[in-house]
């Protein structure tokens, strides 16, 4: 497995981002050490709350809710999952895998030995933290669920992941008013869309997926997606 680490000159003088980095180490299927980038913050005897990010972001997300939280006595352990903000980066889309991610999530907490924890997770660090709750249920404490779930394999079949997979490679690399029209349109695998514009678009920007995701929810209030 190839890995890249993105350089710490790349996160210098972030706005509201002081932090200092720790890293623990997982190891993929073939045995290759990933390093895992995580925000430690607050007093060592505070009840724990885990920050689980989802995609495109990494922990600066939680970069706000941190302070509020340490100061109210919590400790907040924030991780980046592999391959987003500081941590390492497999290079190949072959080696991210669900499972994968599971097993990685559960690596960090059993290496930590973290207990008593407060869930707090959102999109995909809800796919994966609520996983990793079945997986290591005495180490949880409480959930706070925001918009995310679990895979529901009656709906997401296999041949729909599948067909999905087959699909991607046939969609443009997409800019963020193409994504919009997708999803504003009820089109068909817009998702697909909004994949690959997170993945591949060499213009990505932040202010036009606030913009996006704006609209997205404005559509879905409307019960058009």
């Amino acid at each position: 497995m190839d890995v890249l680490r993105t350089p710490e000159t790349r996160f210098a003088q972030l706005k509201d981002y002081a932090f200092a980095a720790h890293y623990h180490v997982v190891k993929a299927p073939d045995g290759t050490e990933l390093r895992m980038h995580y925000v430690d913050e607050g007093p060592r005897d505070g009840e724990i709350i885990l920050c689980l990010h989802g995609q495109p972001s990494w922990s600066y997300l939680y970069r706000k809710m941190i302070p509020i939280l340490t100061g109210a006595g919590y400790r907040v352990i924030a991780p980046d999952l592999v391959g987003f903000g500081k941590s390492d980066k497999p290079t190949s889309i072959d080696d991210y895998t669900y499972a994968g991610h599971v097993d990685w999530m559960n690596q960090f907490l059993a290496g930590l030995d973290l207990t008593g924890l407060t869930l707090m997770c959102q999109d995909w660090g809800g796919l994966l933290g609520l996983r990793a709750v079945g997986d290591q249920p005495d180490r949880f404490k409480r959930l706070v669920i925001a918009n995310t779930g679990l895979p529901n394999t009656t709906t997401l079949t296999d041949d729909i992941s599948n067909m999905m997979g087959k699909m991607y490679p046939m969609v443009p690399v997409p800019t963020a008013a193409m994504v919009q029209e997708q999803f504003s349109g009820g089109t068909p695998g817009a998702f697909l869309y909004w994949i690959k514009y997170c993945a591949e678009a060499p213009d990505f920007s932040v202010r036009d997926v606030f913009g996006l995701l704006s609209n997205i929810s404005d559509a879905a209030v409307a019960g058009r997606i």
